[in-house]
């Protein structure tokens, strides 16, 4: 009972947690990590987790949702044809090795460097949705292949340490490229699903009988978060998704770069104050 009533908190708060991630997950084709990640960081602080291995604990276990989260959301997107499938093709292979080295960067550093990465990225997204409200192109199409597959490396590697489904900086790149910010939303929601799987078993071995972890963690997984997150995710995912395509871009930008600035200032905060 004393266990119980333990971890009653974690798991109430990973219940809404669950619910707004799914939702935003839909919404903007983040996968929700941009909110499970800075959630759990918290929670773990108040577990008294060893704040070197707490981010990476909150990184692997929202990749581990992402996996359910992604396909979800990627379905809803793909009955409004909003999912290129060419450009998966294409591109997945180099995302994927970007989740190779990503992860084993994460594996290796502190875990305050990836709260780093995360919140320096989240403030460069969050700038540029601001800047390009309207999703304004910078290019019409990849300037070359080089660049479509650096960018695609990119994209993993970073995603991978932020514990992210690539739709951050998915929607960001495939709507400075030309992609309308709908379609940008619905691809990256695949490319979350191409980034988690891997991302979350490298997690899995890089944490492997590390001391310190969480009760009930596979590596820096932690169990108990993936399972109270994962099925509210499913449920809520849709009904993002379905809003994707009721809203002006112009919102949806605005709303992406807000909530990305908030999660950037909250990490900053924890690193410095």
């Amino acid at each position: 009972m004393d266990l119980v009533l333990h971890y009653l908190p974690w798991v109430l708060a990973m219940i809404a947690a669950g619910l707004i991630a799914g939702f935003v997950a839909g919404l903007l084709g983040v996968g929700g990590g941009i909110v499970i990640v800075p959630v759990l960081d918290t929670l773990l602080a108040a577990l008294d987790v060893d704040p070197s291995i707490r981010m990476k604990v909150a990184v692997a276990s929202s990749l581990g949702t992402i996996v359910a989260t992604s396909w979800s959301s990627a379905r809803s997107h793909r009955k409004h044809d909003a999912v290129d499938f060419d450009l998966l093709k294409s591109w997945g292979p180099m995302i994927f090795f970007g989740v190779v080295i990503g992860t084993a960067l994460a594996g290796v550093v502190d875990g305050r460097v990836l709260k780093l990465v995360f919140a320096v990225t989240a403030l460069v997204v969050a700038a540029n949705m601001f800047l390009r409200s309207n999703s304004q192109k910078l290019t019409d199409g990849f300037p070359n292949v080089p660049v479509k597959l650096g960018l695609g490396v990119l994209l993993g590697a970073i995603s991978a340490m932020m514990g992210i489904g690539g739709g951050t900086l998915g929607v960001t790149i495939l709507t400075a490229v030309g992609m309308d910010i709908r379609r940008a939303v619905g691809t990256s929601s695949a490319i979350g699903f191409i980034i988690a799987i891997p991302a979350t078993i490298g997690y899995v071995i890089a944490g492997w009988n590390m001391p310190g972890l969480p009760p009930l963690s596979l590596g820096f997984v932690n169990l108990i978060a993936v399972a109270a997150i994962v099925p509210l995710s499913i449920l809520a995912a849709p009904y993002g998704a379905r809003m994707t395509h009721t809203i002006d871009r112009r919102y949806l930008a605005y709303g992406f770069g807000a909530f990305l600035l908030l999660t950037a200032a909250k990490m900053l905060m924890d690193l410095y104050f």
